[in-house]
C-alpha cells in the first residue's frame, strides 16, 4: 500500500498540490453528475417502497393510537359503570342500615312494653299476695289475741271469782242475751 501511494505522489506535476484546472472541474463535474443519477436512481428505486413502508408504519401507530383511545374511552365507560354500582351500593348499604335501626328500634319498644306489662303483673300479683298475707297474718293475729284473752280471762276469773260471783255474772248475761232480738 506504501508502493501505491508513492506511485501516485510522483505522478502529480510537479508543485501541484491542488489546481483550479479544467482536468478539475471536469472531474468535480462528473462526480456531480454521478451524485444527481445516483440520487435519481436510488429516488426512483427506494421511494415508492420507503414511503409506502413509511405509510404502512404511520397506519400501524395510528390504528394502535384509535385502538388505545377506544380502550381508554371503553375504560372509561366502565370505570363510570363501576363508580355508578359502588354509589348504589351505599344507598343501598344505608338504606340497609336505616332499615335496621328502625326495627331495632321497633324490637326495642316492643320488648320494653313487654317488660312493662311483666313488670305490672308481677307488681300487680305481688301486691295481691302482700294483702292476703296481710289479711291472713291478722285473722290469725285476731284468733291468737282472742284465744289469749279468753285464757287470761279464764285464768283471772279462776283465781279471783267466787261461786256466788260466777252465778250473778252468768244471771246477768243471760237477761242481756234475753233482751236481744236474735236474728235468722
Amino acid at each position: 500500500m506504501y508502493n501505491a501511494i508513492m506511485i501516485f505522489v510522483n505522478n502529480v506535476p510537479e508543485g501541484r498540490v491542488f489546481a483550479l484546472d479544467s482536468q478539475t472541474l471536469i472531474s468535480v463535474a462528473i462526480q456531480l453528475l454521478n451524485g444527481i443519477i445516483l440520487a435519481v436512481a436510488l429516488g426512483y428505486i427506494l421511494y415508492k417502497p420507503v414511503k409506502k413502508f413509511m405509510q404502512a408504519r404511520t397506519d400501524k401507530i395510528q390504528d394502535q393510537i384509535k385502538g388505545s383511545e377506544e380502550k381508554a374511552a371503553k375504560a372509561d365507560e366502565v370505570i363510570d359503570e363501576y363508580e355508578a354500582k359502588i354509589k348504589e351500593i351505599d344507598k343501598e348499604r344505608i338504606q340497609i342500615l336505616e332499615n335496621a335501626r328502625h326495627q331495632a328500634a321497633d324490637e326495642k319498644k316492643a320488648i320494653l312494653e313487654e317488660a312493662k306489662t311483666v313488670a305490672n303483673e308481677i307488681k300487680k300479683h305481688s301486691a295481691d299476695t302482700a294483702l292476703a298475707d296481710e289479711k291472713r297474718i291478722k285473722e290469725e293475729s285476731r284468733q291468737y289475741i282472742i284465744e289469749l284473752a279468753f285464757d287470761i280471762a279464764q285464768t283471772y276469773v279462776t283465781l279471783n271469782m267466787d261461786q256466788q260471783t260466777q252465778d250473778r255474772l252468768f244471771d246477768e248475761a243471760l237477761a242481756q242475751m234475753e233482751g236481744v232480738n236474735w236474728q235468722n
